[in-house]
């Protein structure tokens, strides 16, 4: 097995990138009754089922998940709807809507008391056979008008005012206000700790069948990452010197590979909790599509260039076994509609290369919000036909009416219900999600004893041979999913460690120390 690399990786080992065959011919008409029959192509296959999942978003903003009388209503308007998974606001800002996390519940007057919404919804959900997924904003720190009261919430202890310890993202003046939101900065090691803590406790103390990643990326603009913690760690690692300008493509390198070791990070930490756990991730779906296949169109768009959000590589490399697509479009506005599902096609086309079993299954998410049912019931059931699963946001705000307060949230599922399920319909006839995620087991370390732990080359070797390659994070740590079981050495910095790796599950490996004996640009082994 090959691993795709980081950029400063590229002059280490070729990339190939194999597309998914995506073209299909249209229907071939019957023949004409007399005269030669033409030579025609013969119909076009249906497309295979990349995913099952038949979904829905239950956001936090609003009724639904507030009140015990709230859940029983939204579990039963699920099953009416006939979705098979629910997409469970659980980590809003640093705070969860559970009580049994690491991180403090959420500050909501209107939150029954002692009520825990995700371990009810969980239980009531399972009840009817869907599954639960529990969907966290990963980097939100705070909202500064409906902030959380607690004196242990992130953003009253590593917010704009704590110094040194701050762990916002920053522009280059210093600023971190994005609206009324704060962001973490994944590029911040011990931000990246608490991340990775909030959302393994979700795994280990509810019966969840996986964990979504929302927010997985920098804030928009392309002009985040200049906490001084953050540009030393980068001179450190690169070798660079003084400020990077926002639009250094070295700089830009260095940031994505932040994300992208963060989503490694939570996916190895969640399968060493729990190897069954899916780990799901909602993506950018900014704009245009790139051409099915066509990654170098791809690193060309907002997704890639200013949110640094690489999801293609997150798929291939296993790091995640379900993608989840934005793709909020409206079908009523020119462009879009080819839009909607360029980008589901071209989803389905990065996968992985023919043969691998790491490629993550694909669901299309649409905004119900944003567009009348009848354009709902459409997209829907052309994402199905493409053989993606599909997800519904929200359940709150299941039509344009009732997010433009012209529409009761009852009078907007049932519209959008009665059409959803009608002969044809995407939920017309929908089975339990019973698919297992395929990324099972992996191995994972840290490199600990030197000033720059950071940025460095791991390679994995079997019988001598390097299978695959990765560097360390802010922290020094490293790991590989999917590889195939057995005995496997790490080698790192002039270290070694060899230990077999599981049929199932993640193995941790122990630290190993480095003494560096001239500190230098990391990222060269």
């Amino acid at each position: 097995m090959t691993t795709s690399l980081l950029p400063r990786l590229a002059a280490l080992c070729a990339l190939m990138l194999v597309p998914l065959a995506g073209a299909t011919a249209p229907p071939t008409p019957d023949p004409a009754p007399e005269g030669p029959r033409p030579e025609v192509a013969a119909p076009a296959p249906a497309p295979a089922s990349i995913s099952d999942v038949r979904g829905l978003w239950v956001d936090a903003f609003g009724p639904g998940l507030k009140t015990a009388a709230q859940v029983r209503q939204t579990v039963e308007e699920a099953a009416r709807l006939g979705v098979n998974t629910l997409f469970v606001q659980a980590i809003r800002r640093g705070d969860c809507l559970c009580r049994r996390s690491a991180l403090p519940v959420v500050t909501d007057a209107d939150l029954e008391p002692g009520f825990d919404p995700l371990g009810e919804i969980t239980r009531l959900a399972h009840g009817r056979g869907m599954r639960v997924i529990a969907w966290a904003s990963v980097t939100g720190a705070s909202n500064t008008q409906v902030p959380n009261t607690s004196p242990a919430h992130v953003f009253r202890v590593h917010g704009p005012g704590a110094g040194a310890a701050s762990w916002l993202a920053r522009r280059p003046d210093g600023s971190w206000r994005t609206g009324s939101d704060a962001w973490l900065d994944p590029a911040i090691p011990a931000a990246a700790d608490f991340m990775v803590a909030g959302l393994v406790s979700l795994v280990r103390n509810y019966p969840v069948d996986g964990v979504q990643l929302d927010r997985i990326r920098y804030p928009d603009g392309g002009v985040w990452g200049y906490d001084p913690k953050v540009l030393a760690r980068y001179r450190a690692e690169t070798g660079a010197r003084g400020t990077p300008a926002t639009t250094d493509p070295r700089w830009l390198d260095w940031k994505r590979g932040q994300v992208t070791a963060l989503v490694r990070r939570i996916s190895l930490e969640v399968k060493a909790a729990r190897p069954s756990a899916w780990v799901s991730a909602a993506t950018i779906t900014y704009q245009a599509p790139p051409a099915p296949g066509d990654l170098a169109a791809f690193r060309k768009t907002r997704t890639y260039a200013d949110v640094l959000q690489d999801w293609p590589t997150w798929m291939q490399e296993g790091l995640i076994d379900l993608n989840v697509l934005m793709n909020y479009k409206r079908d009523a506005v020119p462009a879009q509609a080819a839009w909607f599902d360029g980008w589901n096609a071209f989803a389905a086309s990065v996968r992985a290369a023919p043969g691998d079993l790491r490629g993550a299954e694909v669901a299309g998410g649409t905004a119900l919000y944003l567009n009348p049912p009848a354009v709902t019931a459409a997209q829907a059931a052309r994402t199905v036909a493409a053989g993606l699963g599909w997800v519904g946001y929200s359940y709150r705000t299941p039509t344009l009416d009732v997010y433009g307060t012209r529409q009761s949230t009852p009078e907007g599922l049932a519209a959008v219900r009665d059409l959803l399920t009608a002969p044809g319909g995407a939920l017309a006839r929908v089975s339990p999600w019973t698919a297992q995620p395929r990324t099972v087991r992996g191995l994972l370390g840290r490199v600990v004893g030197t000033p720059v732990p950071g940025g460095r080359v791991v390679e994995a070797l079997r019988g001598g041979q390097v299978v695959a390659r990765t560097l360390t994070d802010g922290g020094g740590n490293y790991g590989f999913l999917n590889l195939a079981p057995g005995p496997v050495e790490v080698r790192v910095s002039g270290q070694r460690w060899a230990e077999p790796v599981p049929e199932v599950g993640v193995i941790r490996y122990p630290d190993l120390l480095v003494r560096d004996v001239q500190p230098a640009a990391s990222g060269r082994p």
